[in-house]
């Protein structure tokens, strides 16, 4: 498929407006260029792929291709350069290294485009030797690039939901989010997020202002739903998503090496995209590699929000715990979530309440689009972002129980929610605090529900009568 230009003419119209916000993000246009029709761009162009059916089928950098190290030199070749070595001799330095396995070229040679070059390489090598350098975002929605829901006004001096544990689950775990940074205002404000460290969300000046950006808080709101499964944790919240909730996987993976070797037990991912082709993302293949070799380690990863059977990475890779969404009834799959085969736990995703921010939100897609909400350090969300620190919280809660690693509490965190699968939903993980009155809860522990009848699972908000 060629680039186009016209992009937003085909998509529905919050989708459109997400994409716009996202591509202006990484390309930074210079504020006194700001009246014309097309500023330079002093950061990345991100290409914008419509579907067909009004979403988006992925986003990628302009003019940058990731190639597979075993067949860089026949790329080469195609893309008529000089083989590797001379290239490098040329230039004086090396090729961009994403990972051991992986190149990042940002010169296509003979060819103008991304799609151009790609197509070429695809006829005389094969799918997957090259693709492109994908833009990554905080849970896409709706085949869009956005969380299911823009944060949504809540009570002041509400409690978080669900409710914080207080059984010291998940002691001496280490977690890993791959996120948007954190708001330590917001972190010191809170009982339940004391001790969380990470590196600061960009947002951190505007929002000590009172103006909370899009995006800001996701990252801090994601550990506060972890932290109250495992209080105990010891969550470490990056900021590879920094503009607008986005990165490409050729950013991405760096820092993700860079962490395996500090001891972490469980790499929590809300970011996701969907692929050329639908092919496993390359770069990220290689790190899942290393992470194999790393020991007990392992990887969990929001499933996304498109409502589509469609695979979105890295949570499609077999051997990352894809997580879903359940509604707001906790028995059925939230309308937003993507599902399939390849999904392998639901838990509880709708109108979550977590710590946020203080100050004005405004909205930024359609329908409500300039709507201005005010927060006052809590916020309702909704995403598979947030259905994902749940599961999360719950190995991590497992390991300092059981003494398992993490790959090991994952398996029997599983098997567990395959145990009380939701016909047509699939394995599912209910909240559940393992100092709850055992007597108010269902075979696998979960708070909320009445005693050996599974039928009776109440999510919590309005809890059915025990019958018996």
């Amino acid at each position: 498929m060629a680039e186009t230009d016209n992009w937003k003419d085909q998509l529905q119209s919050k989708i459109a407006d997400e994409a716009e916000f996202i591509v202006n993000a990484f390309c930074d246009p210079d504020p006194k260029y700001k009246r014309r029709r097309e500023p330079p761009c002093r950061g990345k162009v991100i290409k914008v792929v419509p579907d067909g059916h009004g979403g988006i089928d992925y986003m990628y950098a302009k003019g940058e291709i990731l190639v597979r190290d075993d067949y860089l030199e026949r790329v080469l070749e195609i893309l008529g350069h000089r083989p590797r070595y001379e290239l490098e001799q040329t230039r004086g330095r090396p090729l961009p290294r994403v990972i051991a396995g992986v190149t990042r070229l940002t010169d296509l040679g003979n060819f103008e485009t991304v799609p151009a070059a790609l197509g070429e390489i695809d006829a005389r090598l094969g799918v997957g030797i090259a693709t492109p350098n994908h833009v990554l975002t905080v849970t896409p929605g709706t085949a869009s690039h956005c969380p299911a829901t823009e944060p949504e006004e809540v009570y002041d001096d509400i409690e978080p939901y669900p409710s914080v544990c207080h059984d010291n689950g998940g002691a001496g775990v280490h977690i890993y989010m791959a996120d948007t940074g954190i708001l330590q205002g917001v972190v010191d404000s809170h009982p339940w997020l004391t001790g969380v460290r990470g590196i600061p969300d960009p947002h951190e000046a505007e929002v000590l202002t009172g103006t909370i950006r899009p995006y800001a808080g996701h990252g801090t709101f994601a550990a506060g739903v972890a932290r109250c499964m495992a209080p105990g944790a010891e969550i470490f919240v990056s900021n590879v998503a920094i503009t607008a909730g986005s990165v490409l996987e050729a950013d991405l993976i760096p820092g993700l090496e860079a962490a395996l070797g500090r001891g972490v037990d469980i790499f929590h991912l809300c970011i996701s995209c969907m692929s050329r082709h639908d092919f496993p993302l390359i770069a990220f293949r290689e790190w899942l590699g290393q992470l194999r070799q790393y020991g007990g380690g392992v990887c969990v990863a929001a499933a996304g929000n498109s409502g589509m059977r469609r695979l979105s990475w890295p949570a499609a890779f077999s051997d990352v715990v894809a997580v879903g969404a359940l509604g707001g009834d906790w028995r059925g799959r939230a309308s937003f979530s993507n599902f399939g085969p390849w999904v392998d736990v639901y838990a509880p995703g709708r109108d979550l309440i977590n710590a946020y921010a203080t100050g004005e939100y405004k909205c930024h897609v359609a329908p409500y689009k300039g709507e201005v909400r005010k927060f006052y350090g809590m916020a309702k969300w909704s995403g598979t972002s947030f259905s994902t620190p749940i599961v999360t919280g719950l190995i991590a809660s497992r390991m300092s129980r059981t003494g398992e690693n993490a790959r090991q509490a994952a398996a029997a965190v599983l098997a567990e929610a395959q145990a009380q699968a939701i016909p047509g939903v699939g394995p599912v993980l209910l909240p559940c605090c393992r100092d709850a009155d055992p007597r108010r809860c269902c075979g696998a522990g979960h708070r909320y529900c009445c005693a050996g009848d599974s039928r009776h699972c109440c999510g919590g908000a309005a809890p059915h009568s025990c019958s018996g």
